[in-house]
């Protein structure tokens, strides 16, 4: 098992990549009639990266979070202008490394919670170097 580490990205939006849209939905339960035709089309990047300054992608590597489904290859989307909350999906960065958790914030205590349960609960302490670098809005998956 390995924790996980990311390899930093920016986004490049200088150009727009429009892909065929189906306006009508795929239904993931029962099926309904086919759409012949597609009409609109939307731009995947300006779809998911909110606020360009402040966004850049990662590639994660290893398993620490694979309980969410969140696995060694998957790419994330990571804003640093949102604020970081209880719950939240962070990229954080420990005494220099980089790491993908979900944080507990309490009174006095920040926690950097794994998803798999081969690894242990990170209590950040005063004597730690912290800080979370940003927010995750998306994960997108190679699913071949």
């Amino acid at each position: 098992m390995k924790d996980v580490s990311l390899d930093m990205l920016t986004p490049d939006l200088s150009s727009a990549i429009p892909l065929p849209y189906a306006e009508s939905g795929v239904q993931a339960g029962f099926p309904s009639p086919a759409q012949d035709y597609i009409y609109e089309s939307f731009d995947l990047n300006r779809e998911i990266v909110r606020h360009p300054a402040s966004t850049f992608y990662a590639r994660v590597h290893g398993d620490s979070m694979c309980g969410e489904g969140i696995c060694d290859g998957d790419l994330i989307v990571v804003d640093r202008s949102l604020e970081p909350r209880d719950g939240s999906l962070a990229v954080c960065c420990l005494d220099g490394e980089f790491t993908l958790k979900r944080i507990k914030i309490r009174p006095g205590a920040v926690w950097l919670i794994p998803a798999n349960e081969q690894f242990d609960p990170i209590l950040v302490t005063p004597d730690n170097r912290f800080e979370i670098w940003g927010v995750v809005t998306h994960t997108i998956k190679d699913i071949q």
